[in-house]
């Protein structure tokens, strides 16, 4: 019999590419947050099984938490010079602009806010073991306020950025964008540049993110394996709190105090007719694939002129993340309990301020502001490594919590809207107050 006849027991290379590329294709074809929630699961059973030997597989989770590390830096500061170059054609746009703004800041400011009492009335970071929790070394020594200031100023930029001292580096982010910004034309180059090197952090931040699944399994193996799934109860509570900061937002901070209070319109009709937003907000997570159907809202629902929703809503997807705001002050009191830190007057002060620049300097990116975390978390003391146990614990299950924290993200466009709408008499009341026909 001539080999030509035999049976063909072995595979040829040119089918296993073909074989190796469709398994790819099919991993890569599934949403990167089911992903990440299949290996939440897996390392779930694998900490169960392995107890305390899941520690031999920690070193899967650490490579994803340098990767993390990696980024803080170059994503805090490009995305911050962008972030306040792109104001430049707002300053343009006179009043509208600038009430727009004005607004923005305020709902920000309230987000950060509610976040940190949020934290401080329900604890959800007490008794959770990140691993240092009980040394009380972890905190630098108390500084007096003007001390606490001073080291917000770098006397050295550069060094500033490679030692990574992010209040530091925002500081000059936003002197040097304000700059830009003043050089005109002159330093267009400039800002173009910035632009690009924030949109090459975001597609980095993107690749980093494909190795989630594996270290989010490592992790909560990890996690399950030495504490047992109690975890699971202190990210319930979390995820309580950002469902009851959400709702508080959208409800009272928006319908009431910026539409009922400073727009002087009734907030029922508002709560009423932005449900299409809430839902595209809600099941996308992102504040930028919710703009088109914003702005249908607005226009169509809640009768705000093409020129104010043509202004605010486009800036507000890029600059009012309260519900942002809102998760990033409760996610410092969550860290600040978790590490037994005793939180003072002054670093209140310093979290709210630090939070609402975080938050409208973080750019597009899926879990952006655990990212930014570190910056609000060096008011407290915490190291870097601290910070990314913290970025590590909660990423698991950021998918759902940054969910519902798209919402208010959302909502608070359509609330500055109406009022900016109501201030600069380009409000049709009567298709405001009337009930949408679809």
């Amino acid at each position: 019999m001539s080999a030509d006849n035999s049976p063909n027991t072995s595979v040829a290379p040119e089918t296993l590419a073909p074989a190796r590329r469709g398994l790819l294709s099919r991993w890569f074809g599934i949403v990167l947050w089911k992903r990440v929630i299949l290996g939440m699961a897996l390392g779930a059973v694998a900490g169960l099984l392995l107890g305390e030997h899941a520690q031999q597989i920690k070193w899967i989770g650490d490579i994803f938490i340098r990767l993390i590390r990696m980024l803080i830096v170059p994503l805090v500061f490009a995305t911050i010079v962008a972030g306040v170059v792109s104001i430049g054609d707002v300053r343009r746009l006179g009043g509208i602009g600038a009430k727009t703004i004005l607004l923005y800041l305020v709902v920000t400011l309230v987000g950060a806010s509610l976040g940190l009492v949020l934290g401080a009335v329900f604890k959800p970071g007490l008794g959770v073991e990140l691993g240092q929790a009980a040394d009380p070394s972890i905190a630098r020594p108390a500084v007096s306020l003007g001390e606490q200031f001073l080291s917000i100023i770098p006397t050295n930029p550069v060094a500033a950025l490679a030692n990574g001292d992010i209040l530091s580096i925002i500081f000059f982010s936003i002197l040097f964008g304000i700059s830009v910004l003043l050089a005109g034309e002159r330093a267009k180059p400039i800002a173009n540049a910035f632009g690009a090197v924030a949109e090459v952090m975001q597609k980095l931040t993107r690749g980093v993110m494909e190795v989630a699944p594996f270290g989010v399994f490592a992790l909560i193996a990890w996690v399950v394996g030495v504490t047992g799934p109690g975890a699971f109860v202190h990210i319930f509570l979390l995820a309580v709190c950002v469902l009851l900061g959400c709702a508080l937002q959208v409800v009272f901070v928006h319908g009431g105090l910026v539409v009922g209070l400073l727009g002087r319109m009734p907030s029922i009709p508002f709560l009423r007719d932005i449900a299409d937003a809430i839902v595209v907000a809600f099941s996308t997570s992102s504040s930028a694939a919710s703009l088109p159907v914003v702005m249908r809202v607005a226009e169509e629902n809640l009768g705000v002129s093409r020129v104010v929703s043509s202004t605010s809503l486009p800036l507000g997807t890029s600059m009012c993340l309260d519900g942002t705001a809102m998760y990033v002050g409760l996610l410092s009191m969550f860290a600040a309990q978790a590490f037994g830190i005793h939180v003072t007057p002054l670093q209140y002060g310093l979290i709210v301020i630090t939070t609402v620049i975080i938050a409208m300097g973080s750019g597009p990116v899926p879990s952006a502001s655990l990212f930014l975390l570190a910056g609000v978390l060096q008011v407290l003391g915490l190291s870097a490594e601290q910070t990314a146990l913290v970025v590590g614990f909660i990423l698991p299950f950021d998918r759902v919590l940054d969910m519902m924290r798209t919402v208010p993200n959302c909502t608070s466009d359509l609330a500055v809207a109406v009022t900016v709408a109501r201030w600069e008499n380009e409000l049709d009341e009567e298709i405001y107050r009337a009930k949408p026909t679809s």
